[in-house]
């Protein structure tokens, strides 16, 4: 008999499931890969595995294979020559998002779930075919889509953006439930006051590394005894804010001179501008660049680091480095916005404007104030030792799909960080 193409990669076999059904999560990215929407969702598999969950994970047919107890992997596409999607609009996107049409079709009605959970622009996928499948859809919203495709000419014009938001605001009205990134509730709120609301609050990766390692680490990446280092973790894509990043290392070097700026994440895709400044920074010796590295690294660079930063352009979320910089109890410089200050304050990072200028003063005081520093660092890693822990995210998971709680007024129920 031949093979069906949605035939699962079946869990471990001493898995003990729950007796509530399974849950239906469709992802259209590339998964596994190291990167912002793929690791959340990793975490968030990781969870609901050691609940007991039984998951049926439908996505693209390139990344890494998962291997947890309960869970199933189901990819479309896998007979196409693409190899690879970008982060944001494709074309090769679009279609495989159209083989997810069918999928969702074929699989909810072989199989007994409790729910959709449908990760980004797949939500419109389950409103749209819920008629067929009859189903709640849980939107996982990492990103406003409208904001996400500003990157895009195209998706700039007005009557474009017209259509985008009256889409979104469509698909929010109509959910059953919405999970979204930190720094979006109120935006969702806005559009649908009683909507029910829960936000991501990721859990950190604290790692206490020996002294003997982070100096090995250093002289390893051939930095300098007495060198202080920044850290940025990360994509290159323009959102994030890196262009105001290199703008501020001059500054910051004119000062301090022996400050060593390590960059993270870079990979091939990178605008050629952006490229030509850092290379020629990294002449100077005040940059380090990074090729993009596997999570389960990056406590490596932030256990050298003297200040780390997240200096978003836009975007409404938070990033999710700044769990992990929490988590390492390092002194954060980031961008003062909604989505940063759902879990930062100036208790625990210094907060500031868009301008290089500001980023730069801020960087510099901190390498000044080794107080300051301390304090910041000491009061984020407090902070996520309490509200961002591993036991506390698989606690709010359970929570998510409790899809028969009463409304909690007005407001509808609100599940926030901390």
């Amino acid at each position: 008999m031949a093979k069906d193409k949605y035939s699962p990669t079946p869990g471990r076999e001493h898995f003990q499931p729950k007796a509530s059904g399974r849950i239906l999560i469709v992802a259209p990215e590339p998964f596994y890969e190291d990167r912002g929407t793929p690791i959340a969702l990793k975490l968030l598999l990781e969870a609901l595995s050691s609940r007991g969950d039984e998951v049926d994970l439908l996505t693209f047919p390139m990344g890494e294979p998962i291997d947890l107890p309960g869970l199933r992997t189901f990819r479309v596409g896998v007979h196409l020559p693409i190899r690879k999607v970008p982060i944001g609009f494709s074309f090769r996107k679009v279609l495989l998002d159209l083989l997810l049409v069918p999928a969702i079709v074929k699989l909810s009605r072989r199989w007994n779930y409790r729910c959709i959970h449908a990760v980004e622009e797949a939500a419109f996928l389950g409103m749209w075919l819920r008629p067929l499948h009859k189903l709640p859809v849980i939107y996982d919203m990492q990103s406003s889509l409208p904001e996400q495709l500003m990157g895009r000419f195209f998706f700039r014009i007005g009557v474009v953006q017209k259509l985008l938001r009256f889409f979104e605001r469509w698909l929010i009205r109509g959910i059953d439930r919405v999970v979204c990134s930190g720094g979006l509730r109120e935006y969702v709120l806005g559009i649908r006051p009683n909507a029910s609301v829960h936000e991501w609050c990721f859990p950190g990766n604290p790692v206490d590394v020996p002294t003997e390692e982070v100096q090995r680490f250093r002289e390893k990446l051939e930095i300098t005894v007495g060198s202080q280092i920044v850290v940025y973790t990360g994509n290159f894509e323009p959102y994030q804010g890196i262009s105001r990043l290199l703008d501020a290392i001059p500054k910051v070097l004119s000062e301090l001179p022996n400050t060593v700026f390590l960059l993270v994440g870079f990979d091939d895709s990178c605008d050629s501008h952006l490229l030509e400044q850092v290379h020629e920074l990294c002449k100077q010796g005040a940059v380090k660049l990074i090729s993009r590295r596997p999570k389960a690294e990056i406590y490596r660079y932030l256990s050298i680091a003297d200040v780390v930063v997240s200096p978003r352009e836009s975007g409404s979320n938070v990033a999710l480095k700044v769990f992990d910089y929490m988590a390492a109890g390092k002194p954060i410089v980031a961008t003062d916005s909604k989505a940063h200050r759902t879990v930062l304050n100036n208790d625990r990072a210094v907060l500031v404007g868009l301008g290089s200028e500001e980023l730069s003063e801020a960087i510099k005081r901190l390498l000044k104030n080794r107080e300051m520093a301390a304090r910041l660092g000491e009061s984020a890693r407090a902070y996520a030792e309490k509200n961002l822990s591993w036991n506390a995210f698989v606690d709010r998971v359970g929570r998510l799909y409790r899809l028969d709680d009463d409304q909690a007024g007005p407001a509808g129920r609100q599940v926030q960080c901390g």
